[in-house]
C-alpha cells in the first residue's frame, strides 16, 4: 500500500508540475492559447479601428492584450448598434478572484490592443454598467453563447458581470 501511495503522489506531483510549466511558459508566447492567457503579441498588422464593429456579430472569440501587465486572452464578444462589447463574468465568486485578473488592470491603464484576422487595433476598454446598450448586449450573449435565461441588469451593476465597450484610444 505504501509503495501505491508513493508512486500516486509521485505521479501527481508530475502532472501540477508539468501543468504549472505549461502555462508558464505560454505567457512567453505571442498570444493566448485559448482560454490560457499568453504573452504580449509579436505578430500583427498595425490597423486603423473600424468605425462600426458588426462584421464581429457572428464570430466567437477575440484576442486582446493589456499593456500592464503586458499579458493576452481570449474573449467572448458582442456588437450592438455597430459597437463592440466584451464582458467578464464571475467577478463576485472565489474562483473568478483567481481565473479574471485582467478586468483590474484595466483599473490602472484601461489601453488593450485587439488582434482580429492578423491586425492590431490600439484601443481602450470602457467599464459600462447602466444605459441603453446593456440589454442589448446582454442578450446578444445569450443568443450567441446559450446561457439559457437571459441575464438580468442586476449582474452588471451588482458587478457579478463587468461589461466593456471596445472605445477608440
Amino acid at each position: 500500500m505504501k509503495k501505491f501511495l508513493k508512486w500516486t503522489g509521485l505521479i501527481l506531483l508530475t502532472l501540477v508540475v508539468a501543468v504549472a510549466l505549461f502555462i508558464f511558459s505560454v505567457r512567453f508566447q505571442d498570444g493566448p492559447l485559448e482560454i490560457i492567457a499568453g504573452g504580449p503579441f509579436t505578430t500583427g498588422t498595425p490597423a486603423a479601428a473600424p468605425t462600426d464593429w458588426s462584421f464581429l456579430q457572428d464570430r466567437s472569440t477575440i484576442e486582446f492584450q493589456t499593456l500592464e501587465p503586458s499579458t493576452s486572452r481570449t474573449v467572448w464578444l458582442a456588437t450592438n448598434d455597430g459597437k463592440l462589447f466584451v464582458v467578464s463574468g464571475y467577478m463576485t465568486t472565489n474562483y473568478g478572484a483567481i481565473w479574471k485578473k485582467w478586468p483590474h488592470y484595466l483599473a490602472e491603464d484601461d489601453h488593450i490592443i485587439l488582434r482580429i484576422d492578423g491586425n492590431l487595433y490600439d484601443q481602450r476598454l470602457q467599464r459600462i454598467m447602466d444605459g441603453p446598450d446593456v440589454m442589448p448586449v446582454l442578450r446578444e450573449f445569450n443568443r450567441k453563447y446559450g446561457a439559457g435565461e437571459p441575464t438580468s441588469i442586476a449582474t452588471i451593476t451588482d458587478g457579478e458581470t463587468w461589461m466593456f465597450q471596445v472605445v477608440p484610444r
